[in-house]
């Protein structure tokens, strides 16, 4: 069916509210530079703003769009995204209807009006459904605004072995629209701080679900020549082109897209479910063989990750291709509503002095207070690698992964040998990366004995990143996290803060693979891995191949 919306309109200009806010504390290096999206609610500058009640629904279902907007009519155009688009429903010239904002929206929702429906067909295809609302400004260009559904699949949609989770959760995370999000925002008695309470019925920022091409990325393209000051890409692009702050950091169309998009070039059948489907409805993966998840993939909730385990230990096969386990998150209102109190949590979760769900406690998972180490679900942890690739995170060091067992199974095919580098033109070893505490011996790494991790564990290739940023004295020079999050989270982890710090800041991302029951498990812990794909890094290509066969073999 051919459409307009495949021409991929002018975004126009969305409304990015900048402020400056009084630092929480000390350690809030953003604070000077706080945007996020929130309506201009000017009739003089017509916008469409649309959610849903719920990020998923079987066929059958109908979906309820709720809708602001100070245009006199919109119109709404509904795809199934991947390497085919196809349209699945289209409305033209809906009547508008304008509701007021709450400035607590980012926690409580918006409570808008419902203003059209989809009657999803019976037969209709699982798969990530983008939702494109527009709506037509004096000088003749369109406002857009990007929201999305999943259709779930069922006995009679499933195709194929694989199931593919896009990282929703990492996506709430960092949506800031309306004015908060966890990392910054307008929460607590003085608006200066993130907010441990998320909603998910507020639309999705500006542009975690659509991109224009060329868009920036974190890492940066170009290896910095010596005295060269810290540069930050995606932040001066961003700034540039009027996205909220954290547009970058995740999202469909920067990260789980490309994974999806490639992974139906290559003729794979995909069906598509979320972290909250995961988190309420574990019986989804019951039929296939595989679960896939790639991008950056950074909060999961207790249920979760039993539910994933679960599923592996009787024979599942999880194929990660994604970085950055660190996170617990707590999902209530039957996931309308996202809990992460972070570096908090110990002073100001609700459950810290609950002796029946203390362990639920919305903090790392590798620290004292949850003690359950990201590696006995994925392979690997947040806590042992971090960051690499930009400002002062490692941006001279290697682009891609070192290879050390080169006999294992994913390398077949590619003729990789101990100590080659890989993916490293296609920049696939970058922004946040996770890794294990290692050890070496005899030229091999190893997981260190008493470190939380499985010993089994077989680390596959690897590359240095770091928590803070080394930073070199220079004039006119602004560093970004600094050391930050070493901080925070060495504190979070326990024990001495001194050794703690030692310990953490240095760190490697890693590409494992681990037994676990009658399943397997294979981890790629860099968040860039999916531009091996998109950039047709044959390496990258072939191992993803390799693991996406052996996990579908009958």
């Amino acid at each position: 069916m051919t459409s307009k919306l495949f021409e991929f309109p002018e975004l126009g200009t969305h409304a990015i509210k900048p402020r400056t806010v009084r630092k929480a504390h000390p350690d809030d290096h953003f604070s000077s530079d706080f945007r996020y999206q929130f309506p201009r609610e000017d009739r003089d500058l017509p916008e469409v703003y649309v959610y849903t009640d719920q990020m998923s629904y079987d066929p059958g279902e109908t979906v309820e769009f709720r809708v602001s907007t100070t245009a006199d009519s919109w119109n709404i155009q509904i795809y199934r995204d991947g390497y085919r688009p196809e349209m699945a429903h289209e409305a033209f010239d809906l009547k508008g209807e304008f509701t007021k904002t709450s400035e607590t929206a980012y926690m409580d929702g918006c409570d808008w009006p419902v203003l059209h429906s989809w009657r999803i067909p019976t037969d209709q295809r699982s798969g990530f459904y983008r939702i494109v609302s527009t709506c037509l400004r004096r000088d003749g260009q369109r406002f857009v605004q990007h929201h999305f559904v999943v259709v779930r699949p069922t006995e009679a949609t499933r195709r194929g072995k694989i199931v593919f989770m896009p990282c929703t959760g990492t996506w709430t995370a960092y949506n800031d629209w309306g004015g908060g999000n966890h990392y910054f925002g307008t929460w607590g008695p003085d608006k200066n701080h993130a907010s441990p309470i998320l909603s998910l019925k507020r639309p999705w920022s500006r542009p975690m679900l659509w991109l224009p091409k060329g868009g920036a990325r974190t890492t940066v393209d170009r290896l910095p020549a010596m005295g060269d000051g810290p540069r930050y890409p995606a932040r001066e692009w961003g700034y540039q082109q009027g996205f909220a702050q954290f547009w970058v950091s995740a999202g469909w169309a920067q990260y789980d897209r490309h994974f999806l998009v490639w992974a139906e070039k290559e003729g794979y059948e995909i069906d598509v479910i979320t972290q909250t489907d995961l988190h309420y409805r574990p019986e989804l993966l019951e039929g296939y063989s595989c679960l896939a998840v790639a991008g950056h993939d950074e909060y999961w909730s207790w249920e979760m990750r039993k539910h994933v385990e679960g599923w592996v230990e009787k024979g599942g096969h999880f194929a990660r291709f994604g970085g950055n386990f660190l996170w617990q998150i707590r999902l209530e209102e039957e996931g309308a509503r996202q809990i992460c109190y972070k570096t908090l949590a110990p002073t100001h979760d609700p459950v810290r002095d609950d002796p029946e769900r203390k362990h639920l406690l919305t903090s790392i998972w590798d620290g004292e207070a949850v003690n359950w180490h990201g590696s006995s679900t994925v392979g690997v942890s947040g806590c042992h690698g971090m960051y690499s690739g930009f400002g002062g995170h490692a941006p001279r060091g290697s682009r891609g992964f070192t290879v050390y067992r080169s006999d294992h199974w994913v390398f077949e095919g590619t003729q990789l040998r101990y100590a080659d580098v890989f993916g490293a033109e296609a920049g696939i070893f970058g922004y946040e990366v996770d890794g294990l505490e290692y050890t070496f011996r005899d030229g091999l790494p190893y997981p260190v004995d008493g470190s939380g991790a499985a010993p089994e564990i077989d680390i596959l290739a690897m590359t240095p990143a770091t928590m803070f940023e080394e930073e070199h004295p220079g004039e006119g020079r602004r560093f970004s996290l600094r050391d930050g999050d070493l901080h925070d989270i060495a504190t979070l982890a326990g024990g001495d803060y001194a050794t703690k710090r030692r310990k953490m800041q240095y760190g490697s991302g890693m590409l494992v693979a681990m037994a676990r029951g009658a399943g397997e498990v294979v981890t790629a812990g860099s968040c860039e891995w999916v531009m091996g794909l998109t950039r047709r890094d044959e390496f990258t290509e072939q191992i993803t191949r390799n693991v996406l066969s052996r996990f579908t073999a009958d």
